[in-house]
């Protein structure tokens, strides 16, 4: 009796199942269940899908440090590591540098168990998973164990001079005037710097971010570039567009 309910359930789930996939093939219409949408091939180039989006990809090529300022969801952190990584595979940099602030989005996490490492790996997930699209996890560890590629917080960048490098800082509205300051100042020779954050969505206290300031003195600049994005480059889920427009 035990197999033969067994057997049954096992074709209830199957017909359920399918029933299911029958619901989301019908309509024609754009969703983000799609397989077209979810499964794309890989492309090492990288292309915009907008005019602000194409200034910024021209940006990075021609000046040593750009300035990327928009809401989510408009590609910046997306194609700064994509030509990070494009730069390595030409053997234009020896090695990418991404580093990003640890700092809580309006919650408070308490002390995390484990390792230094294991402590930072919640803040620096975004970048691990940008860079997992564009290389594939295991040729990402390889480049990790090997010191080719380097993740740090904000803290740990003081001090240094980066020298035949890209470096990415993302989040940078969650830095300060001061912090931001010290990162800039760590561009070395024959490096690239791209600077990526959204001034409107900062987790610091009001008043606090410097990226708002920092962007506006340095657009004055002819040899930096300051790139901002909107509304009408976010290339996520089509409803972000929508909420980032009434919230």
């Amino acid at each position: 009796m035990a197999k033969r309910s067994t057997r049954r359930r096992s074709r209830e789930d199957i017909q359920e199942s399918s029933k299911v996939r029958a619901l989301f093939s019908n309509g024609g219409s754009w969703s983000p269940h799609e397989r077209e949408n979810r499964e794309r091939s890989y492309t090492r180039h990288v292309r915009p899908c907008s005019d602000n989006q194409r200034q910024l990809l021209e940006a990075i090529d021609k000046r040593n440090l750009v300035v990327a300022a928009g809401p989510a969801g408009t590609g910046k952190t997306f194609l700064a590591i994509a030509k990070a990584v494009e730069a390595l595979d030409d053997g234009k940099v020896s090695r990418i540098v991404l580093s990003r602030p640890a700092v809580e989005a309006g919650e408070s996490l308490g002390y995390l168990p484990g390792a230094l490492e294991e402590k930072l790996a919640p803040y620096l997930r975004p970048l691990y998973d940008a860079l997992s699209d564009r290389l594939g996890g295991k040729r990402l560890k390889a480049l990790l164990a090997e010191g080719t590629i380097e993740i740090a917080p904000v803290a740990y960048m003081r001090g240094r001079t980066l020298n035949n490098a890209f470096i990415v800082i993302d989040e940078a509205q969650n830095c300060t005037y001061g912090q931001l300051k010290m990162l800039l100042t760590r561009l070395g020779w024959h490096s690239t710097m791209v600077m990526t954050g959204d001034p409107d969505q900062t987790d610091l206290l009001p008043g606090m971010s410097g990226l708002g300031q920092v962007a506006e003195r340095l657009s004055s600049l002819d040899d930096i570039a300051v790139v901002r994005l909107d509304d009408r480059d976010i290339v996520r889920h089509p409803l972000v567009a929508a909420m980032l427009t009434v919230l």
